[in-house]
């Protein structure tokens, strides 16, 4: 671990990875020999609970309040040497606090859990497809309440609301990140925060949303036409859409993420939308919904089997809207699969009255 010994780690997420602990406040030290997770009174019980559940082999050190977790790092950390830690993880107060008060030398080493987290396990795999799902039927459900928009006063926090109430009537926890629901000129915004602003026939409706189950993501994003368009939306909507599919037959193990970026690119640049594509092509999705690999221009490194990804091509033009379409992919040895099955390529939606 970057010449050291022992490794420091104090995401939270990283912790649940190696421990099973889902707690809110905790710090993990790794050794050779054995590895210590400290917590406060709120969690003692439930770290030793969580850990011998998942299998992890750590003694838990219970502490009378969250001040005192400093005392025991320190602690810990006595005569080890050289510790690594990633500097994305920790604050600078507890840093410099740490500096001062130990021993030891602290040595930057970034993404060493964060690495082991890409390739996903059998049972991660199986929450992560099971919230999948619940999207998939959550959108379903809701697609039905589009319809009748020309009669019936339906406004983005609607959408937003009934498709998280549907979430978790289908069985996730909860969402994953405030679901993006953007319609018309509001699609230009690639994270638009719902507002009171009303679905109307002639837009394009972005819909972004991601469920959560077990403390694992999904994340799909579609975009709706809503009855006759501009004809320049229909044209976004047919290029995202044939640059999104070429994205995702690209994707198998091997393939090195910035040429799938490369490749999504080049045919909305090709017809002359490249600078309204203004984010990357996708990213990894896990315990966090944002994680490695990322399918960008600098990550140059080859995808690996039973990792999963986000195809999301996009294009934005300001005072028109928006066309986003994403799908969730298991990388495999031999290209993919996808855990989001809800149609992409016929959603122009003709309004009709609510009977």
């Amino acid at each position: 671990m970057c010449g050291a010994k022992t490794l420091l780690v104090e995401s939270l997420d990283n912790i649940r990875y190696a421990t099973g602990f889902t707690g809110s406040s905790a710090t993990l030290i790794v050794r050779a020999d054995h590895s210590v997770l400290i917590t406060d009174g709120r969690y003692g019980h439930q770290a030793r609970d969580q850990a011998a559940s998942s299998g992890a082999d750590i003694t838990v050190i219970e502490v009378r309040s969250a001040a005192e977790i400093a005392d025991a790092i320190v602690s810990e950390l006595s005569g080890a040497g050289r510790c690594a830690f990633d500097p994305a993880e920790i604050s600078v107060g507890r840093f410099r606090e740490l500096q001062i008060r130990s021993d030891v030398e602290f040595v930057p080493c970034v993404g060493v859990i964060a690495g082991l987290r890409r390739s996903k396990s059998a049972s991660e795999i199986e929450r992560i497809s099971y919230a999948a799902h619940t999207t998939d039927a959550a959108l379903s459900d809701v697609e039905k309440l589009m319809l009748s928009v020309d009669s019936e006063v339906i406004t983005e926090r609607d959408v937003r609301d009934e498709l998280e109430y549907r979430m978790r009537r289908h069985g996730a926890d909860g969402p994953s990140y405030e679901t993006i629901v953007a319609t018309g000129v509001n699609g230009a915004l690639p994270h638009h925060r719902p507002t009171a602003t009303r679905l109307k026939s002639g837009d394009a409706v972005v819909i972004d949303v991601g469920a959560l189950v077990d403390g694992y993501h999904s994340d799909m994003t579609r975009t709706f036409l809503l009855g006759d368009v501009d004809p320049v939306l229909s044209e976004m909507h047919a290029l995202v859409l044939e640059s999104q599919q070429a994205g995702v037959r690209a994707v198998r193990a091997g393939v090195l993420a910035s040429d799938i970026d490369a490749l999504c690119r080049s045919i909305i640049s090709d017809a002359g939308y490249g600078p309204e594509f203004v984010h990357s092509t996708g990213h990894g999705v896990g315990l966090q919904i944002h994680e490695s690999p990322w399918l960008r221009s600098t990550f140059n490194e080859p995808l690996r089997a039973n990792e999963v990804v986000t195809v999301e091509p996009g294009v934005y033009r300001v005072g028109l809207g928006g066309v986003r379409i994403e799908d969730l992919l298991l990388v495999t040895a031999t290209g993919s699969t996808t855990l989001t099955q809800f149609p992409k390529d016929n959603l122009c939606l003709q309004s009709q009255p609510m009977i």
